[in-house]
């Protein structure tokens, strides 16, 4: 198998996204949570680098486009997080976040030549519609931000391990 172009991508994105559910959690097992997917998410980056080092280079101007993606998504992240906010509808910025995050990764999978980030960005779009749902009949913080922010670490700690072939070694080595 060849080496994979960034391979910490997913893995770092789903630690962030794990952070923002667990945020959503009270202190207690709010803190447990989040420290478990801490520690998940420095395993996998260990397990990559060990595995993997830095990756495949990117192909000729692939560095800016994957900062023009990045940096895309998170600006309006931020721009629709701030609009939803000051029209009262700021239970809808995980959910919208989580589906930007999925819209983000359909050019990242031509840009990274990998078909498993278009499922996984499928995957987060029904996720951040759903959670959208969610957040718009229900109190609290628990669905659309707690829900939608550990399933979204979970998606991409998945795709991680599927896109770097941890995945396949995992089944191999339970085979055996």
């Amino acid at each position: 198998m060849r080496h994979p172009t960034v391979p910490y991508l997913e893995a770092l994105a789903g630690g962030a996204w794990w952070v923002v559910g667990a945020a959503a959690l009270s202190t207690g097992p709010g803190t447990v949570i989040l420290a478990a997917g801490l520690g998940v998410t420095a395993g996998l980056v260990v397990a990559l680098r060990r595995r993997h080092g830095a990756g495949e280079p990117l192909p000729p101007g692939g560095r800016t486009k994957l900062l023009q993606c990045v940096i895309g998504a998170i600006v309006l992240v931020a721009i629709a997080s701030t609009l939803l906010g000051m029209v009262s509808l700021g239970e809808l910025a995980v959910p919208l976040a989580c589906a930007i995050t999925g819209g983000a990764l359909f050019p990242l999978s031509a840009l990274l030549d990998d078909r498993s980030l278009l499922a996984a960005g499928g995957a987060l779009l029904v996720l951040g519609a759903v959670g959208a749902l969610l957040a718009l009949d229900s109190a609290g913080a628990l669905y659309p931000q707690g829900v939608v922010g550990m399933i979204t670490g979970l998606v991409l700690w998945i795709t991680a391990a599927a896109r770097t072939g941890l995945l396949a070694e995992a089944q191999g080595r339970v085979r055996r």
